[in-house]
Protein backbone atom coordinates (compact mmCIF):
# COMPACT_ATOMS: atom_id res chain seq x y z
CA UNK A 1 0.00 0.00 0.00
CA UNK A 2 2.33 2.73 -1.22
CA UNK A 3 -0.12 5.03 -2.98
CA UNK A 4 0.72 7.13 -5.99
CA UNK A 5 3.30 9.87 -6.01
CA UNK A 6 2.17 13.43 -6.63
CA UNK A 7 4.85 14.46 -9.08
CA UNK A 8 7.02 15.34 -6.09
CA UNK A 9 9.20 12.27 -6.26
CA UNK A 10 9.00 9.61 -3.57
CA UNK A 11 8.18 11.89 -0.67
CA UNK A 12 4.46 12.62 -1.06
CA UNK A 13 1.76 9.97 -1.50
CA UNK A 14 -1.87 10.22 -2.53
CA UNK A 15 -4.08 7.19 -1.86
CA UNK A 16 -7.38 8.65 -3.08
CA UNK A 17 -8.31 11.37 -5.54
CA UNK A 18 -9.94 14.60 -4.43
CA UNK A 19 -13.17 15.56 -6.18
CA UNK A 20 -12.14 19.15 -6.87
CA UNK A 21 -9.33 21.62 -6.14
CA UNK A 22 -9.41 22.60 -2.51
CA UNK A 23 -7.54 22.31 0.79
CA UNK A 24 -4.77 19.74 0.99
CA UNK A 25 -4.16 17.87 4.24
CA UNK A 26 -0.52 16.80 4.49
CA UNK A 27 0.09 14.05 7.07
CA UNK A 28 3.49 13.48 8.71
CA UNK A 29 4.05 10.03 10.32
CA UNK A 30 5.49 9.16 13.72
CA UNK A 31 8.92 7.63 14.36
CA UNK A 32 9.08 4.31 12.55
CA UNK A 33 5.85 5.14 10.75
CA UNK A 34 5.10 5.25 7.05
CA UNK A 35 2.70 7.03 4.71
CA UNK A 36 0.35 4.02 4.80
CA UNK A 37 -0.46 4.81 8.45
CA UNK A 38 -2.71 7.55 7.07
CA UNK A 39 -4.49 5.40 4.50
CA UNK A 40 -7.67 5.26 6.69
CA UNK A 41 -7.60 9.04 7.02
CA UNK A 42 -7.36 9.43 3.26
CA UNK A 43 -10.17 6.92 2.72
CA UNK A 44 -12.43 8.73 5.17
CA UNK A 45 -11.73 12.35 4.21
CA UNK A 46 -11.35 12.02 0.44
CA UNK A 47 -12.67 13.26 -1.88
CA UNK A 48 -13.69 16.32 0.20
CA UNK A 49 -10.04 16.89 1.12
CA UNK A 50 -6.95 16.14 -0.92
CA UNK A 51 -5.15 13.98 1.65
CA UNK A 52 -1.41 13.57 1.13
CA UNK A 53 0.90 11.44 3.27
CA UNK A 54 4.63 11.87 3.67
CA UNK A 55 6.89 8.89 3.02
CA UNK A 56 10.21 9.30 4.82
CA UNK A 57 13.25 7.45 3.43
CA UNK A 58 14.15 4.07 4.93
CA UNK A 59 10.76 2.37 4.98
CA UNK A 60 8.43 0.37 2.75
CA UNK A 61 9.29 1.06 -0.90
CA UNK A 62 12.03 3.48 0.24
CA UNK A 63 13.63 0.95 2.59
CA UNK A 64 16.89 0.85 0.62
CA UNK A 65 17.40 4.59 1.07
CA UNK A 66 19.26 5.83 4.15
CA UNK A 67 17.11 7.30 6.89
CA UNK A 68 17.46 10.98 7.73
CA UNK A 69 18.70 11.22 11.33
CA UNK A 70 18.29 14.97 11.73
CA UNK A 71 14.97 16.84 11.94
CA UNK A 72 16.36 20.01 10.38
CA UNK A 73 17.67 18.13 7.33
CA UNK A 74 14.39 16.26 6.99
CA UNK A 75 12.45 19.54 7.19
CA UNK A 76 14.70 21.17 4.59
CA UNK A 77 14.10 18.36 2.11
CA UNK A 78 10.36 18.25 2.72
CA UNK A 79 10.01 22.00 2.35
CA UNK A 80 11.49 21.77 -1.13
CA UNK A 81 9.02 18.98 -1.96
CA UNK A 82 5.97 20.79 -0.60
CA UNK A 83 6.57 24.27 -2.00
CA UNK A 84 5.15 23.31 -5.43
CA UNK A 85 1.95 22.15 -3.68
CA UNK A 86 1.20 25.53 -2.13
CA UNK A 87 -0.96 26.50 -5.11
CA UNK A 88 -3.82 25.16 -2.95
CA UNK A 89 -4.28 25.78 0.80
CA UNK A 90 -2.25 23.34 2.88
CA UNK A 91 -3.09 22.01 6.34
CA UNK A 92 -0.56 19.93 8.27
CA UNK A 93 -1.22 16.99 10.60
CA UNK A 94 1.78 15.47 12.33
CA UNK A 95 1.77 12.70 14.91
CA UNK A 96 4.59 12.39 17.45
CA UNK A 97 7.87 12.94 15.53
CA UNK A 98 5.67 14.06 12.64
CA UNK A 99 4.41 17.00 14.69
CA UNK A 100 7.95 18.29 15.12
CA UNK A 101 8.73 17.80 11.43
CA UNK A 102 5.52 19.59 10.45
CA UNK A 103 6.39 22.50 12.78
CA UNK A 104 9.86 22.87 11.27
CA UNK A 105 8.50 22.66 7.72
CA UNK A 106 5.97 25.35 8.64
CA UNK A 107 8.76 27.62 9.85
CA UNK A 108 10.62 27.17 6.58
CA UNK A 109 7.55 27.74 4.43
CA UNK A 110 6.79 30.94 6.29
CA UNK A 111 10.31 32.16 5.62
CA UNK A 112 9.61 31.44 1.95
CA UNK A 113 6.49 33.62 2.10
CA UNK A 114 3.74 31.02 2.47
CA UNK A 115 2.20 29.01 5.30
CA UNK A 116 -0.19 26.16 6.05
CA UNK A 117 -3.62 27.35 7.13
CA UNK A 118 -3.43 25.26 10.32
CA UNK A 119 -1.00 22.90 12.02
CA UNK A 120 -2.40 19.89 13.91
CA UNK A 121 0.23 18.65 16.38
CA UNK A 122 -0.67 15.24 17.76
CA UNK A 123 0.96 13.21 20.51
CA UNK A 124 3.94 15.50 20.97
CA UNK A 125 5.12 18.00 23.54
CA UNK A 126 5.94 21.57 22.48
CA UNK A 127 9.22 22.12 20.61
CA UNK A 128 10.72 23.94 23.61
CA UNK A 129 9.72 21.24 26.12
CA UNK A 130 12.89 19.18 26.42
CA UNK A 131 13.47 15.78 27.97
CA UNK A 132 16.73 13.91 28.19
CA UNK A 133 15.95 10.79 26.17
CA UNK A 134 18.33 8.24 24.65
CA UNK A 135 16.23 5.29 23.50
CA UNK A 136 18.09 5.39 20.18
CA UNK A 137 21.30 4.40 21.98
CA UNK A 138 19.70 1.42 23.73
CA UNK A 139 19.82 -2.19 22.63
CA UNK A 140 17.18 -3.97 20.58
CA UNK A 141 15.38 -5.30 23.66
CA UNK A 142 14.94 -1.76 24.96
CA UNK A 143 13.62 -0.63 21.58
CA UNK A 144 11.10 -3.46 21.57
CA UNK A 145 10.09 -2.57 25.13
CA UNK A 146 9.50 1.00 23.97
CA UNK A 147 7.20 -0.22 21.20
CA UNK A 148 5.29 -2.33 23.70
CA UNK A 149 5.00 0.62 26.08
CA UNK A 150 3.50 2.84 23.39
CA UNK A 151 1.09 0.08 22.30
CA UNK A 152 0.99 1.21 18.69
CA UNK A 153 2.59 -1.81 17.02
CA UNK A 154 0.87 -5.08 16.20
CA UNK A 155 2.10 -7.59 18.80
CA UNK A 156 2.58 -10.18 16.05
CA UNK A 157 5.25 -7.99 14.48
CA UNK A 158 7.16 -7.88 17.77
CA UNK A 159 7.27 -11.68 17.79
CA UNK A 160 8.63 -11.93 14.25
CA UNK A 161 12.46 -11.77 14.22
CA UNK A 162 12.62 -11.11 10.47
CA UNK A 163 10.21 -8.17 10.67
CA UNK A 164 12.07 -6.78 13.67
CA UNK A 165 15.33 -6.85 11.73
CA UNK A 166 13.61 -4.72 9.10
CA UNK A 167 11.95 -2.14 11.33
CA UNK A 168 14.38 -1.65 14.23
CA UNK A 169 17.11 0.20 12.24
CA UNK A 170 14.54 2.63 10.86
CA UNK A 171 12.97 3.12 14.27
CA UNK A 172 16.36 3.74 15.85
CA UNK A 173 17.24 6.34 13.21
CA UNK A 174 13.94 8.14 13.70
CA UNK A 175 14.35 8.11 17.47
CA UNK A 176 17.82 9.59 17.05
CA UNK A 177 16.35 12.38 14.93
CA UNK A 178 13.61 13.30 17.37
CA UNK A 179 15.59 12.75 20.59
CA UNK A 180 18.45 14.97 19.43
CA UNK A 181 16.09 17.65 18.08
CA UNK A 182 16.42 21.11 19.59
CA UNK A 183 14.25 23.99 18.53
CA UNK A 184 16.50 26.89 17.52
CA UNK A 185 15.79 29.43 18.77
CA UNK A 186 13.81 27.80 21.63
CA UNK A 187 11.15 30.53 21.42
CA UNK A 188 10.56 30.11 17.67
CA UNK A 189 6.98 30.68 16.55
CA UNK A 190 4.79 30.19 13.51
CA UNK A 191 1.93 32.45 12.49
CA UNK A 192 -0.65 29.81 11.61
CA UNK A 193 -3.13 28.40 14.16
CA UNK A 194 -1.91 25.37 16.12
CA UNK A 195 -4.32 22.65 17.24
CA UNK A 196 -2.87 20.06 19.62
CA UNK A 197 -4.27 16.60 20.33
CA UNK A 198 -2.97 14.18 22.98
CA UNK A 199 -3.91 11.11 24.98
CA UNK A 200 -4.29 11.64 28.72
CA UNK A 201 -1.96 8.73 29.58
CA UNK A 202 0.66 9.31 26.89
CA UNK A 203 4.10 8.71 28.44
CA UNK A 204 5.70 11.08 25.92
CA UNK A 205 3.66 14.23 26.62
CA UNK A 206 1.85 15.77 29.58
CA UNK A 207 -0.89 18.38 29.42
CA UNK A 208 1.57 21.01 30.63
CA UNK A 209 4.09 20.11 27.94
CA UNK A 210 1.33 20.21 25.35
CA UNK A 211 0.08 23.60 26.52
CA UNK A 212 3.49 25.07 25.79
CA UNK A 213 2.67 24.79 22.08
CA UNK A 214 0.70 27.99 22.70
CA UNK A 215 3.99 29.88 23.01
CA UNK A 216 5.04 28.69 19.55
CA UNK A 217 2.29 30.38 17.56
CA UNK A 218 1.13 33.94 17.13
CA UNK A 219 -2.14 32.52 15.84
CA UNK A 220 -4.99 30.78 17.59
CA UNK A 221 -4.25 27.81 19.86
CA UNK A 222 -6.52 24.92 20.82
CA UNK A 223 -5.91 21.71 22.76
CA UNK A 224 -7.91 18.47 22.71
CA UNK A 225 -7.32 15.70 25.25
CA UNK A 226 -8.58 12.16 24.66
CA UNK A 227 -8.65 9.04 26.76
CA UNK A 228 -5.71 6.87 25.84
CA UNK A 229 -1.97 6.72 25.38
CA UNK A 230 0.46 7.67 22.65
CA UNK A 231 -1.71 6.14 19.93
CA UNK A 232 -4.99 7.48 21.34
CA UNK A 233 -5.99 8.37 17.76
CA UNK A 234 -6.51 4.71 16.83
CA UNK A 235 -9.47 4.56 19.22
CA UNK A 236 -10.68 8.10 18.52
CA UNK A 237 -10.17 8.33 14.76
CA UNK A 238 -13.71 9.58 14.05
CA UNK A 239 -13.43 12.41 16.59
CA UNK A 240 -9.96 13.39 15.39
CA UNK A 241 -11.10 13.56 11.77
CA UNK A 242 -14.15 15.57 12.78
CA UNK A 243 -11.87 18.13 14.44
CA UNK A 244 -9.67 18.25 11.33
CA UNK A 245 -12.55 18.80 8.92
CA UNK A 246 -14.28 21.33 11.15
CA UNK A 247 -11.17 23.40 11.71
CA UNK A 248 -10.07 23.39 8.08
CA UNK A 249 -13.63 24.26 7.04
CA UNK A 250 -13.60 27.31 9.31
CA UNK A 251 -10.56 28.65 7.49
CA UNK A 252 -10.96 27.32 3.97
CA UNK A 253 -14.34 25.86 2.97
CA UNK A 254 -14.34 22.10 2.40
CA UNK A 255 -16.60 21.08 -0.50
Amino acid sequence: MTGTTTGNGAWVRRFHTASAPGPRLVCFPHAGGAASFFFPVSKQLSPALDVLAIQYPGRQDRRREPCVEDIATLADRLTAELLPLTDQPLAFFGHSMGAVVAFEVTRRLEKAGTSPIVLFASGRRAPSSLRQESVHRAGDRAMIAELQRLDGTDARMLDDPELLRMILPTLRSDYKAVETYRCEPPEATVSCPVVTLIGDTDPHVTREECLRWKTHTSGQFDMHVFNGGHFYLNAHAASVMEIIVERIGEISPVK
